[in-house]
């Protein structure tokens, strides 16, 4: 398996993992992987930009945009 080091961690950020582990029952050293492990493949890189924007607001149905309208012409020098 493989090793990763992680320097410069905040020691706020430390405590919260203990005490997630601590919650968990498990060493903080799981905790950590479970996390990096839940946040990599909960990854959807199939999924295009614009679809998961749709599908982030998709609740807002009654959203109103202006109409669209051409653009104002360019100054004349």
């Amino acid at each position: 398996m493989a090793m990763l080091t992680v320097r410069n961690l905040n020691e706020s950020v430390k405590t919260m993992l203990r005490i997630r582990a601590a919650q968990h029952g498990w060493a903080m050293e799981e905790e950590v992987r479970r996390i990096l492990t839940q946040a990599t493949l909960n990854d959807e890189p199939d999924i295009k930009l614009g679809s998961r924007i749709h599908g982030r607001f998709k609740s807002l149905d009654g959203l109103d945009l202006p109409a669209r309208r051409l653009p104002r012409p360019a100054p004349k020098f």
